[in-house]
């Protein structure tokens, strides 16, 4: 924890705008702080959507410039670890009340300030140039998420491989799912580019009103490659203890293997692929046999 003396005390960083976002939960795709979460950790892991939701709110902002973004991130994270000084504004606050229950519970602070590495990136960085690239970038904007929830159930580091794996299946898979969106409206693609050129194709292909045949060899050798985590994932839930946490990860390690098989004959470019309520159901029906 940092001293008084190492506190900033500077609000002119944040801005005159508060960046939150009407967003919520029920906007992502996959559960944030189910029911199948125990109810008195619900309040943590709705605390920790809120941080991570507003670091990205900033970085999609478009009235930001790059500098602006990273400044504020910055300035999100050092709120988060007693560096620095909030203002009373709902974005900076996020980072109080996530820092006050992490350190009540015990948490790493990491879980969460490691989310600013890759929102960083995304401030500045729109193109990728490999597989190896992306798996670092995951690394920081999808795989602390597992590591806080694991942490938050006091299960122990031999789940984190397997954690891993499948936080970065979400993360790629998600990158599918908004890869025309993206593009259009932040000029961002996470998609390797070298594939792109092997297969004899453009970005700009990406945005067109349906995929393109080697548009298509490029999302098929992807999710060749997601596959391979939610092999690792699915060992998953006979790592973990709490019942209700095993529950939870068989029900999202389900969600993600039935969105790849959509995204396989599904053109995420020509509609929007997303899971239905018959897919919840059949992943939850599928976890009823893991209550023991």
């Amino acid at each position: 924890m940092a001293s008084e003396k190492q506190v900033i005390h500077d609000d002119s960083v944040w801005g005159v705008t508060d960046v939150t976002s009407s967003k919520g939960k029920d906007n992502e795709n996959f559960p944030v702080g189910s029911l199948l979460i125990a109810q008195s950790l619900r309040p943590v892991v709705h605390a920790y959507y809120q941080f991570a939701r507003t670091a990205d709110d900033m970085v999609d902002n478009p009235f930001l410039s790059s500098e602006q973004k990273i400044a504020r991130l910055q300035a999100l994270r050092e709120v988060l670890h007693g560096e620095r000084k909030a203002p009373n504004r709902e974005d900076a606050q996020t980072a109080v009340r996530l820092r006050a229950l992490l350190l009540e519970r015990e948490i790493p602070l990491e879980t969460a300030s490691d989310l600013i590495v890759a929102f960083c990136w995304d401030a500045e960085k729109n193109r990728y140039q490999s597989w190896e690239e992306l798996l670092k970038y995951c690394r920081y904007s999808a795989n602390p998420v597992g590591r806080f929830l694991l942490a938050l159930h006091h299960e122990t580091e031999e789940s984190w491989k397997a954690s891993d794996a499948l936080c970065t299946a979400l993360q790629v898979v998600n990158h599918l799912q908004d890869v025309s969106a993206d593009l259009r409206t932040l000029d961002r693609c996470y998609v390797p580019m070298p594939w792109l050129e092997e297969a004899g194709v453009r970005i700009e292909d990406l945005a067109l009103g349906r995929s393109k045949p080697g548009v298509r060899r490029v999302f098929d050798r992807i999710l060749t490659e997601v596959e391979k985590l939610n092999d690792q994932a699915a060992l998953l839930p006979s790592f973990i203890r709490d019942r209700r946490m095993r529950l939870e990860a068989v029900v999202i390690v389900q969600l993600c293997h039935r969105l790849t098989e959509r995204l396989r004959y599904q053109d995420p470019i020509a509609e929007r692929v997303a899971l239905s309520k018959a897919d919840g159901m059949r992943a939850l029906l599928h976890a009823s046999r893991f209550v023991f």
